[in-house]
């Protein structure tokens, strides 16, 4: 293991453990309603939080690809989410209701944009800093560690040693800031080799989306890692499936859980698998979301009620697999992939039309309303299925040479 994987291994630890800490789904979403927010703030959460992270890269990629070093723009980033979680932690231990929801808010908002130049830049660093074969293994080792970590935190939670206490809440995610920052320190130390200026029009948009006109290994790319952004969107129909018995909020921690075992016992796993093929490993996953979500569908059909915590955690212990598979396999996937020289432009684009393709998901709620959650649950396995297809075209990049 040399140095270079080291940095690389330890940051990306650092960071997903404070992810876990400041959890919008669960963490904000829980703090906010403690502490007597609005509840359309706390719908505010996860638009914002994804929409923040996703839909700035394409400008920012224009950016980075004016620098030599480009660790820079990551180092800020995790220094900004840093300060960011430090604000809402504060924002916790000194603020109430309204005013604490709009600084928590606001607080989310500015971390994401931070966030959002991190994952603009770490796929070209990466590239750059670590050999092809063992990229996939970085992040699939940093996962399981932090998720270690995270089951550790939410183990506490569950068995009430730590107090379900705005108070103690904050203190975690304090302690997620203190994570991100010491993550920029050792960030700044990588040895990044200079990278190549690209010198065109940072105005020409048309420039910017060409490789999803003019990539046909791109357009699959977008087209499979589109599909299973259901691996994303159902942990919280699963939960709605369960809600005849109030599971959604009495085994909230059984659900946090059954998502770090999953994250576990397969991040890692999917990382080496994904340096071998990660083409497979995509198509692998969307296999495993199509079967979870088809039976977590059945089941809603043909039972009239979901009524042991464990047959939704279950659910959410599978497709949680499925989701670290998918992750891993297209964040190796795009950094394997030949991009000529444009990875910052290409990571952008795509992140940039999945966060509007998560936004539209928001009309999912509105079809399990009508519908019902079964329903929505197997239109999800349906995207999932359709991804294998897709997932099908997409080339061996791990065997074609850098």
């Amino acid at each position: 293991m040399n140095r270079q994987y080291l940095i690389h291994l330890i940051s990306l630890g650092l960071t997903k453990t404070a992810d876990g800490l400041i959890d919008p789904k669960l963490v904000l979403a829980w703090l906010l309603n403690t502490l007597g927010a609005p509840g359309y703030l706390t719908g505010l959460l996860v638009p914002v939080r994804e929409a923040g992270a996703l839909l700035p890269q394409l400008l920012l990629a224009r950016k980075i690809e004016q620098n030599r070093i480009r660790k820079t723009f990551w180092v800020i980033g995790s220094a900004t989410q840093g300060l960011a979680a430090a604000a809402i932690a504060l924002s916790a231990w000194f603020l109430e209701g309204l005013i604490a929801g709009l600084a928590i808010v606001a607080s989310l908002a500015v971390l994401a944009v931070a966030r959002s130049a991190c994952s603009a830049s770490y796929k070209d660093v990466l590239s750059r800093t670590v050999e092809k074969g063992a990229r996939g293994r970085v992040s699939g080792t940093a996962g399981t560690a932090s998720a270690v970590l995270v089951f550790a935190f939410a183990l506490l939670l569950a068995t009430g040693v730590l107090p379900r206490e705005p108070f103690y809440i904050a203190c975690a995610i304090a302690i997620a800031g203190g994570l991100w920052l010491l993550a920029a320190v050792i960030f700044s130390t990588l040895d990044e080799p200079e990278a190549e200026i690209d010198t065109s029009d940072m105005g020409d948009v048309s420039e910017l989306v060409e490789p999803l006109t003019q990539d046909s290994e791109f357009q699959s790319y977008v087209a499979t890692r589109a599909l299973l952004i259901s691996t994303a969107l159902s942990p919280p129909f699963l939960v709605m499936l369960g809600n005849t018995d109030g599971i959604g909020v009495g085994n909230l921690g059984l659900l946090i859980l059954a998502s770090s075992i999953a994250a576990i016992v397969s991040s890692y796993l999917w990382g080496a698998l994904s340096d071998r093929s990660s083409r497979k490993v995509l198509m692998l996953a969307g296999a495993i979301s199509a079967l979870t979500l088809g039976a977590a569908a059945g089941f809603g059909f043909w039972a009239e009620n979901v009524s042991s915590a464990y047959v939704v955690a279950a659910f959410v212990f599978t497709a949680q697999i499925a989701y670290q598979g998918a992750r891993l396999g297209r964040k190796t996937h795009l950094t394997d992939m030949d991009t000529h020289g444009r990875k910052a432009v290409y990571t952008a684009l795509s992140n940039s039309l999945i966060g509007m393709l998560l936004l539209a998901g928001g009309a999912l709620g509105l079809l399990a309303d009508i519908a019902g959650v079964p329903v929505t649950l197997a239109v999800l396995a349906a995207f999932s299925t359709l991804s294998i297809v897709t997932g099908s075209t997409l080339s061996e990049v791990q065997q074609e040479a850098d």
